[in-house]
Formats: C-alpha cells, sequence, structure tokens
C-alpha cells in the first residue's frame, strides 16, 4: 500500500514539472525576439483555405511558399505581437511537404514542412463502362432468384410431410 502511494505521488510530481517546463522554456524565448509559425490545417487538400498565424510579428509582414502565391500577415489586434493572414492552397500544389517562409520585422525565418498538401482522389465510374445491367447479370440474377424459390419449396413440402405423419 505504500509502495502506490509512493508511486502515485512521485507520477503526480512528474505530470506537475512535465507540464510547468514547456511553459517557462516558452516564456523564455519570447523576450530572445524570436517567433513562430503556425499553419492550421497543417495537411489540407488542394484549394483548401489555410490560416498563417505567426508569433513574435508585432508589426505584420508576409509569408511565402510553392504551395501559396504570397499573403500579407497583419497584427491582430489586442493579440499583442501576433500577426495572422489567410490563403487558399493552389489548386495545381503538388501533394507533399511545404515550406513556408515568413518575413517580419526586418527578420526572415523558414519553417520546414510547415503543411502537407495531399494529392487529389481519382473519381470515375470505378472500372465500369455500362449503364445498366448486363444479359450476363441478368442471367446470373434470374438463376439466383429460380434457386431460391425452388430451395425455399423444398423447405415447405418437407415441413408439410414432417405435420401430415
Amino acid at each position: 500500500m505504500r509502495k502506490s502511494r509512493a508511486l502515485a505521488s512521485a507520477g503526480a510530481a512528474v505530470a506537475v514539472l512535465g507540464l510547468a517546463a514547456p511553459v517557462a522554456v516558452a516564456d523564455g524565448d519570447r523576450g530572445a525576439g524570436q517567433f513562430n509559425i503556425v499553419a492550421l490545417p497543417s495537411v489540407i487538400a488542394r484549394g483548401g483555405q489555410l490560416t498563417i498565424t505567426v508569433d513574435g510579428c508585432p508589426d505584420g509582414g508576409h509569408a511565402t511558399s510553392n504551395a501559396f502565391p504570397r499573403i500579407e500577415l497583419r497584427p491582430l489586434h489586442g493579440g499583442g505581437d501576433t500577426a495572422k493572414g489567410i490563403t487558399t492552397v493552389d489548386f495545381d500544389a503538388r501533394a507533399g511537404s511545404y515550406d513556408i517562409t515568413v518575413h517580419c520585422s526586418g527578420r526572415s525565418l523558414t519553417r520546414p514542412a510547415a503543411l502537407t498538401v495531399l494529392g487529389g482522389v481519382r473519381g470515375g465510374l470505378g472500372g465500369s463502362s455500362t449503364g445498366g445491367a448486363t444479359p450476363a447479370d441478368i442471367a446470373i440474377g434470374g438463376g439466383l432468384v429460380t434457386a431460391a424459390v425452388a430451395a425455399g419449396g423444398v423447405f415447405w413440402m418437407r415441413r408439410r410431410a414432417e405435420r401430415q405423419t
């Protein structure tokens, strides 16, 4: 019993420290003048709408990538040092990962593989080339219906014969 309590309290302490450490590191980075690029959604289909948010960019700037045209990043009102831009992924973008480069406050930062563009799904007839049932389809269906009726008749006749005896 004592071991389980000790393990539970040790686990709780590790969880608290594990959750607090990234917050402390992130606050320490803010003072260094670094900025962070976030693309949402990070996995997107061609023609989809993409939102780019940049922390550490109080005056705005612009973002570029091979997946979309250059977009302006505008400062968020009440967002502190955050800028945001919305764009549409090119319809002719190839499937794969793309970098995003942000130019902000006289600095440039490239985030490698910031977004992934999905390839399109090939739709179509699914391999069929006719508009309806072929004579072979009708023959197979008719044969199955006939077999089901015959099996039902045999079953019914056997049940009837069992009741008479």
